[in-house]
C-alpha cells in the first residue's frame, strides 16, 4: 500500500505555504483525517492563523473564522433567536459555529463562558440554544489557534476543554532557510487565498473510513495501555490519560499508519503521536523540573517497545 496521491497532494500544497514544517503539517492532516479537533498554541506570528486557513481551504470545506476576545458572548458564536415583525415570531439567526470548519483564534483570550459554550459543539456535534437543541454540519471540526498561557490577556483553557483536542501542537520559529524563503517569497495571505480545494466533503469521508480500516495489532494496544498505564503510575503526572485519549491516540496513530502508506498501526506510530495527542491533557508531577510534552518524551524512552 502506498501514500494516498490526494494525500500527498494535499500535504505538498500546505507545504508551500507552511515552509519548513513538514512534520508539523502533516500531525494537522492525521489530526483531521482522524476526525478529531486541532489546537495550534505558539507565539503571536509564527504563521498559526495561516496553517489553520491553508487546511480548511485545502480540505475544501465550508469555514468561518471568530477573533475570540474578552468581550464575545456565547450568542456571538452559536446565533441568536430575533423577533421579526413580518413574520410575527422569533427567528433563529445561526452564528459562525454552524460551520463546516471552526476556525476560533487566539481561542484562549476569551472568557470561560464562551469557551464552554463551544464544549457541547465540540463533543456532540450540537449546539442548545434557547431550549432547543440544533445538529451542525458534517463533517464538524475546530481549527483553534492560542497564545502562550503567560502572554497578558489570556484566560487557561480548562481541563475538559483540553480533553476535546484531539491534538495540540506547536509550529516554533522557523530554521534560517526557511525564514530565508519566507522573506523573499510571495505574501502568505495571497497565497492562501490562491489556494485550491484538494478534497470535498465526500473524498474526506472516504479517506476517514481508509483511516478507521487500519488494523491495530495486539502488542501495539499492549504497548499503548503499558503507556497509559505508567501516566496514571503518580510518577510522571499528577493524573493519568483518561480513556477517551487513550482512544484518540489509536485515532491519530491509524492516521499516522495511513499518511505513510501503511495498513497497519506500528509501535513507533504511537511514539511518534503521543506527545502531540496527550501532553495537553497531563500535569507533570511538582518535582519533574519538565514541561509536559519533555515528561511525555522521557516516559516514553523509559517504556519498553514491544
Amino acid at each position: 500500500m502506498s501514500t494516498d496521491p490526494k494525500i500527498q497532494q494535499l500535504l505538498n500544497q500546505l507545504n508551500t505555504v507552511i515552509v519548513g514544517k513538514q512534520a508539523q503539517v502533516a500531525d494537522c492532516v492525521a489530526c483531521l483525517l482522524a476526525g478529531g479537533h486541532l489546537l495550534i498554541e505558539d507565539v503571536p506570528g509564527v504563521g498559526k492563523t495561516t496553517l489553520a486557513h491553508a487546511l480548511s481551504r485545502s480540505f475544501g470545506l465550508q469555514f468561518s473564522r471568530v477573533q475570540f476576545t474578552a468581550d464575545l458572548m456565547p450568542s456571538d458564536l452559536v446565533g441568536v433567536s430575533i423577533y421579526e415583525r413580518g413574520r410575527e415570531g422569533f427567528v433563529f439567526h445561526p452564528g459562525p459555529v454552524f460551520a463546516q470548519v471552526l476556525l476560533a483564534d487566539e481561542i484562549n483570550r476569551a472568557s470561560p463562558k464562551t469557551q464552554s459554550a463551544l464544549l457541547e459543539a465540540m463533543e456532540e456535534k450540537q449546539v442548545t440554544v434557547e431550549g432547543s437543541t440544533r445538529a451542525l454540519p458534517n463533517p464538524f471540526f475546530v481549527i483553534a489557534t492560542q497564545n502562550p498561557h503567560d502572554q497578558l490577556g489570556t484566560y487557561a483553557l480548562p481541563e475538559s476543554q483540553l480533553d476535546r483536542f484531539h491534538m495540540r501542537l506547536s509550529l516554533g520559529y522557523p530554521d534560517r532557510a526557511a525564514e530565508r524563503e519566507l522573506l523573499r517569497g510571495a505574501d502568505r495571505r495571497d497565497m492562501v487565498d490562491a489556494l485550491q480545494p484538494v478534497l470535498g466533503p465526500a473524498a474526506l469521508a472516504r479517506l476517514q473510513q481508509a483511516v478507521a480500516a487500519v488494523h491495530t495489532a495486539e502488542p501495539v494496544l499492549d504497548y499503548l495501555q503499558d503507556l497509559v498505564n505508567a501516566t496514571r503510575s503518580g510518577r510522571w503526572f499528577a493524573q493519568g490519560l483518561s480513556p477517551r485519549a487513550a482512544l484518540a491516540v489509536v485515532r491519530a496513530a491509524k492516521a499516522q499508519a495511513y499518511l505513510q502508506g501503511r495498513d497497519y498501526v506500528a509501535p513507533d506510530d504511537i511514539a511518534a503521536i503521543l506527545p502531540q495527542t496527550a501532553a495537553h491533557r497531563l500535569v507533570p508531577v511538582s518535582d519533574a523540573g519538565r514541561g509536559s510534552v519533555e515528561q511525555v518524551r522521557a516516559m516514553l524512552e523509559a517504556t519498553p517497545l514491544p
